[in-house]
């Protein structure tokens, strides 16, 4: 286990670090407003809006409970329990957890891990979907306001709600065309490329699921694969969700899409990603703002060849490669040993200053070759 602080203020170091050790606010009730802070101090820079303020492998090949911590693909505040949730994504025959855990500079496991299972009490597991009728691959995950954990799975895709004792109580609507090319006749998704990005708004009446890939049907006529679709949910009266549209997210050239994180009811953090061997991993993050009156691409057949203004508008934040290294070991090749392969992400809460506290973990995929990392940064957000 390592843990490093990089400060170039004792205001920020102050403030950061009690919101990752004790974030009582850290909710998705967290205030929205515009925030001014002060320019990016200079040692922790990753960017002149992205400070990198400290990282922890405390829960790197961690056993709890007598399971292994690892395959975490998603971070979320769960209020109830006062403590952080990730999912296990995929890992054989193994259950599908949630793990729980607190103080994200130093996180300690605080609970046996929660099972999701189906309504019969039977658990998904990360068996092959071909095969395994209790097959899951969940790589997203959100808390609603009363509780109940949203959880995204690329195997088919779906997203599910599941109750406070890990029994499937509902699931979202899916358009046909999102499943994995194969599996039916409209699928025109990539297997372990649908949907993987998952966050809720913080007045927990939108949710938003990002694809990883581009949709076979997205793919330009020249071969541009750029066009990412956003799946944007809203509450009803009656507590029930429906899909009210959908939005389009241009990657930059050869990027993925792991994980989003909504950091006011109208505004997210996108996460892009890619890796090579001869390069480690990529992590680029950006925002995006007015997701209410962003255009609707539902019925548009192939956003590839579709005029480029439908697309959401995104302000870069920073490439995390830019990033100061803390100190950090890197177990493959990376160009900053910082870097891992980071698939969830969370905003912690307002800092001092108008920054926003943003926390990273990446998923080590049951590997002894990487870490179970979390990241924490500081970050002013438009």
């Amino acid at each position: 286990m390592r843990t490093k602080f990089v400060f170039a203020g004792a205001a920020l170091a102050a403030s950061v670090a009690l919101l990752i050790a004790q974030p009582a606010f850290a909710s998705p009730s967290h205030s929205a407003g515009h925030p001014h802070p002060a320019p990016a101090p200079d040692p922790s820079a990753c960017s002149a809006t992205v400070d990198a303020v400290s990282y922890s492998d405390a829960l790197d090949k961690k056993v709890a409970f007598g399971a292994e911590v690892s395959g975490l693909s998603s971070i979320a505040w769960d209020q109830r329990q006062r403590a952080w949730v990730s999912a296990l994504d995929n890992n054989g025959t193994t259950p599908e957890y949630v793990w729980s855990y607190r103080n994200l500079s130093n996180p300690t496991v605080t609970h046996a891990p929660l099972v999701l299972k189906k309504a019969d009490g039977t658990p998904y597991d990360g068996g092959n979907i071909a095969t395994d009728p209790n097959a899951a691959d969940d790589e997203g995950l959100a808390v609603l306001p009363d509780g109940s954990y949203v959880v995204s799975s690329e195997t088919e895709p779906s997203i599910r709600i599941f109750g406070r004792d890990g029994v499937q109580k509902a699931s979202l609507p899916v358009p046909a065309r999102f499943a994995v090319t194969g599996s039916t006749a409209a699928g025109e998704a990539t297997a372990n490329a649908t949907l993987e990005g998952l966050t809720v708004t913080p007045n927990g009446k939108t949710i938003i699921a990002a694809m990883e890939g581009a949709l076979s049907g997205d793919v330009s006529s020249s071969g541009d694969a750029t066009s990412h679709r956003l799946l944007v949910y809203t509450q009803g009266r009656h507590g029930q969700w429906t899909l009210a549209k959908q939005l389009e997210y241009k990657t930059d050239t050869g990027m993925r899409i792991p994980e989003v994180t909504a950091y006011s009811n109208d505004a997210v953090i996108v996460e892009e990603a890619a890796w090579t061997a001869t390069v480690g991993n990529e992590v680029s993050l950006f925002a995006v703002k007015g997701l209410s009156k962003a255009a609707d691409v539902s019925r548009v057949a192939n956003l590839g060849d579709a005029s480029p203004r439908l697309a959401v508008k995104k302000t870069a934040l920073a490439e995390l490669a830019s990033c100061p290294t803390l100190g950090a070991p890197a177990l493959e090749f990376q160009q900053n040993p910082l870097l891992d392969n980071f698939e969830g992400m969370a905003v912690t809460g307002r800092l001092r200053g108008g920054r926003y506290g943003v926390s990273l973990i990446s998923d080590d995929n049951n590997s002894a070759q990487q870490h179970t990392r979390i990241l924490n940064l500081a970050v002013k957000l438009p």
